[in-house]
């Protein structure tokens, strides 16, 4: 792709089209803080069976509780969400009785959520036992293959540990479903603490001070944590009013080969945030002992994601759907030599331009008067502030929806280097409601 054409633009001029939002939307702007905990994964750590992974980007099954109850969710609604991520959305419907969907374009992500219901066909002890048969095996196993040739694979783990851990994968795939499905499970949550990483920001950083577990120890403490689980749902009767729900790899801005029985009348989801993560990095490690064979396959995977990290690819025809988002881009490559990374303004389009595409299927796919409840995040780069959910819900206006309320569930803080460089501004975090028109 050739050098990007620079342009020349006023700071004052992306100013005055973020005010425009702001005034456009002032009405629909109301905060309630209480929200705040409820977008975040924290509030899962008190949740069974979704403690047991930490899928870190998930909001809080609170969160899916609160917008099913404010939508007078019922058995007669179809929930469809197209970023489920580890399947919050899909559990807390699905414990109403009320069928859900949901797809993802990341493959653990999709494990994760499609295994979470198997632990209902699972009576207590039976981990425990099967933990122990595998115990005796682990030895003698034959060590699985890996994508070894990915960089990270060399250096986060001792050579011993990797060892044993790759035999614990040979051990475990040679159990029957569901138990071969719930360990893959308990073994992708040990990864991290068995290695040298850590989930840090948009990294999975290396912390050569860590002192990785061994992994017989920390399987034995997951093991543990589900069994809990398994007692604890059955005290709680989610077994009692589960419904399955579906769970597909699939992709949010081509929705054609997903199989809806009718037209969904609710989505609740939150879409990657244009802030530079990219997941197939974060969630390397299991991407790399299970879901690729090699990095040729890691980075198909990566550039196949939704446009939210600086390795997405740009054409030469893509332009932002949105004259907040052009400018700001154009402003930012009229700075180029002073940005941190320079691959950013293209991030920035092919994020819009994704979402645009995601709006759109959403439109087509929805019931009359279908509700969209998403969480999304603001962004701020050398100092210009994008209000990513004025920006969204504008998007979305043009398609056919009518935008609710935009809900401010909390305020976060910048990098510390644009608060170096610009001060502590707030950015918003908020939940974007929109109703489709008839």
């Amino acid at each position: 792709m050739g050098q990007p054409m620079l342009f020349k633009l006023e700071v004052g001029e992306l100013e005055n089209e973020v005010q425009r939002l702001e005034q456009k939307y002032a009405r629909q702007l109301r905060e309630d803080l209480r929200m705040g905990s409820f977008v975040s994964y924290v509030g899962n750590k008190e949740v069974p069976l979704l403690r047991l992974y930490r899928y870190k980007e998930a909001f809080a099954f609170r969160f899916v509780e609160e917008w099913l109850n404010c939508f007078g969710a019922g058995k007669e609604d179809l929930v469809f969400d197209p970023f489920c991520g580890m399947g919050t959305t899909l559990l807390a419907a699905s414990l109403r009785s009320i069928p859900a969907i949901g797809i993802d374009r990341l493959p653990i992500a999709v494990f994760i959520a499609s295994t979470l219901p198997l632990f209902f066909q699972v009576q207590p002890g039976q981990l425990t036992r099967t933990f122990k048969h595998l115990r005796k095996i682990v030895p003698r196993a034959e060590p699985a293959p890996i994508a070894m040739d990915v960089a990270i694979m060399g250096v986060a783990f001792p050579a011993e540990v990797l060892l044993e851990l790759r035999r614990w994968k040979a051990a475990i795939l040679s159990l029957d479903s569901p138990f071969r499905e719930i360990f893959l499970l308990l073994f992708f949550s040990i990864l991290e603490p068995c290695s040298y990483t850590s989930k840090d920001g948009q990294f999975l950083r290396l912390k050569k001070d860590k002192r990785p577990k061994a992994p017989e120890e920390a399987l034995a403490g997951k093991v543990w944590e589900a069994e809990v689980d398994i007692r604890w749902v059955r005290e709680l009767g989610w077994d009692k009013n589960f419904s399955p729900y579906r769970v597909l790899l699939g992709d949010a801005r081509r929705l054609d080969e997903v199989p809806f029985e009718r037209p969904p009348t609710i989505i609740i989801t939150s879409p990657p945030y244009a802030n530079r993560y990219d997941y197939t990095r974060t969630y390397s490690l299991e991407l790399c002992f299970h879901f690729v064979r090699n990095f040729a396959e890691l980075r198909e995977l990566r550039h196949n994601l939704l446009r939210s990290h600086i390795e997405a690819r740009l054409s030469l025809t893509e332009e932002a759907p949105h004259p907040a988002v052009r400018e700001l881009v154009d402003s930012l490559r009229a700075r180029s030599k002073v940005l941190n990374n320079p691959r950013i303004p293209d991030m920035l389009t092919g994020y819009f331009v994704d979402m645009q595409k995601a709006i759109r299927e959403w439109k087509r796919i929805l019931a009359p008067k279908g509700r969209v409840a998403m969480v999304v995040d603001n962004v701020r780069f050398e100092g210009l502030m994008l209000p990513v959910d004025m920006i969204l819900s504008e998007m979305a206006e043009k398609e056919g929806f009518v935008v609710e309320e935009i809900v401010v569930a909390r305020y976060k803080g910048n990098s510390s280097q644009q608060m170096s460089r610009y001060g502590r501004v707030p950015v918003r975090e908020s939940i974007v409601v929109w109703r489709k028109k008839e």
